[in-house]
């Protein structure tokens, strides 16, 4: 037996099946968000026994609903290589816009086209600051992020707008907080974008030059991929989830506040992490964005019914970034030297 035979054996051997095995689970984007969801999940069904009520299941989909909508438009977006940090901020002034619509007494249907409208115009002025007039996402997005913030308290002096008494809400009330059976309207909503977000970015000409752009854009433009409108697309999808999300949000506060939820940014960008797309760029996906949703909202779930302060949440959630972001960058290092190996071994 040659030497470089023996080297080839060797190399098989460096990799058992069980670190194969257990190499292959850490590097699939999805399977470390699955598994801590359901060990957490089995933890909680032993630990609180309310936990797995019907209920408390429902509760934890309607809670979670806003920011699975706006995790949807940021995962795109992340995708794409950028950031938006403006999501929170446009989804206070959708809400805004929509609360006022209603106490004018238009009909709920078209202020709601309007709100969703407005959220998709404020994500094309970031997306037209980045893609045309070649400005940092990073920069743009931080600066819309106060200037949206502002006009939700300027438009009406900072006072929250109710909406419960005005005709239009009802037929929001019931979208928001109906059922279809068991099944509550909000969730078979959740699962209809879910589809058709996953649709679009696998069964697309538009989804393979988002993976393309955030893999390499220089390349995606030279293979003939218009760069810019790509971009100008993602941001205003990010910005027509936010539209629909303050919809939702409205609903079930029954009020639009001129107030960014401080936490609502940093649990959407943890959810599209922890569901496995690269903070790079080029890699995810939105099934593991509802797994990485649904992993922070039995998280908080499982805090709430622990009786622990709701000031700890926050923190749980910030330390998870992190942990996502880590374990995203040690998965891509894994994954560039298993490829390295294999081609040494060719």
């Amino acid at each position: 037996m040659t030497v470089t035979h023996l080297e080839k054996r060797d190399t098989v051997g460096r990799h058992s099946p069980r670190s194969s095995v257990i190499g292959r689970i850490f590097q699939n984007r999805y399977a470390g968000a699955l598994i801590s969801l359901v060990l957490v999940g089995a933890f909680l069904a032993v630990t609180q026994p309310v936990f797995l009520t019907w209920p408390n299941l429902m509760n934890i989909v309607k809670s979670n609903s806003v920011v699975f909508i706006l995790a949807l438009g940021a995962t795109y977006v992340v995708i794409s290589g950028a950031v938006d940090l403006s999501v929170a901020s446009g989804t206070a002034a959708s809400a805004m816009v929509l609360g006022l619509l209603l106490l004018a007494g238009m009909p709920a249907p078209l202020a709601v086209v309007v709100a969703v409208l407005f959220g998709a115009l404020l994500g094309a002025i970031n997306g037209t600051l980045v893609s045309y007039f070649k400005i940092s996402f990073f920069v743009v997005t931080l600066g819309t992020l106060s200037v949206f913030q502002s006009f939700a308290l300027i438009v009406n002096d900072g006072a929250s707008v109710s909406v419960f008494s005005t005709a239009g809400f009802k037929p929001i009330n019931a979208f928001v907080n109906g059922s279809l059976g068991p099944f509550p309207k909000i969730l078979v909503f959740d699962l209809v974008l879910l589809l058709l977000a996953g649709g679009i970015l696998r069964y697309t000409a538009f989804g393979r030059a988002l993976y393309a752009i955030g893999a390499n854009p220089e390349a995606a433009r030279l293979n003939g991929i218009d760069v810019r409108k790509v971009m100008l697309a993602v941001f205003i999808i990010a910005g027509l989830m936010a539209g629909l999300g303050s919809v939702v949000q409205v609903g079930r506060l029954t009020s639009a506040s001129a107030e960014v939820d401080p936490t609502l940014l940093l649990t959407v960008l943890a959810a599209v992490l922890i569901g496995g797309t690269a903070f790079t760029g080029g890699e995810g996906g939105v099934f593991g964005t509802m797994i990485g949703v649904l992993f922070l909202g039995v998280i908080q779930n499982g805090l709430t019914l622990s009786g622990v302060s709701s000031f700890w949440q926050g923190m749980v959630s910030g330390l998870i970034l992190i942990m996502a972001v880590w374990l995203g960058g040690l998965r891509q290092l894994l994954r560039r030297r298993r490829l390295s190996d294999t081609s040494k071994q060719h």
